[in-house]
């Protein structure tokens, strides 16, 4: 009997383009508790300044599309530093990892995504 395997995204898999150098890039502090995958949709708490998954739902600042996470990050138990991509980048939407948001709350994200010039394809 054959096993079969799912392979999670690469680091930056999503992106398409980027600005030069750095330019796209923000260093950011993943809130413990959780651990996101590359590609990982954040929104950023206004309180502590910190990010998570996208949390729709949310009245805490986090449920406002904030960026992107570059690359894989296990803040299961403390928070752990990361890069985003906040800024001028085309991204391939369905590497994206949204969780538990709905159709019309990803339509949303995107759309705010997009007024940061994080334009999907």
């Amino acid at each position: 009997m054959a096993t079969s395997f799912t392979e999670g995204n690469y680091a930056a898999e999503f992106l398409i383009t980027e600005g030069p150098n750095t330019y796209s890039r923000d260093a950011v502090t993943v809130i413990s508790g959780q651990t996101l995958t590359a590609g990982a949709v954040l929104g950023k708490i206004t309180a502590s300044g910190k990010v998570t998954l996208i949390a729709p739902a949310a009245s805490d600042g986090s449920q406002t599309a904030f960026g992107i996470l570059l690359d894989a990050v296990d803040a299961s138990a403390a928070d752990k530093a990361g890069t985003a991509i906040v800024r001028l980048a085309e991204i391939k939407a369905d590497k994206l990892a949204w969780g538990s948001a709905t159709d019309p709350q990803i339509a949303t994200a995107t759309a705010t995504l997009k007024t940061l010039g994080l334009i999907a394809r």
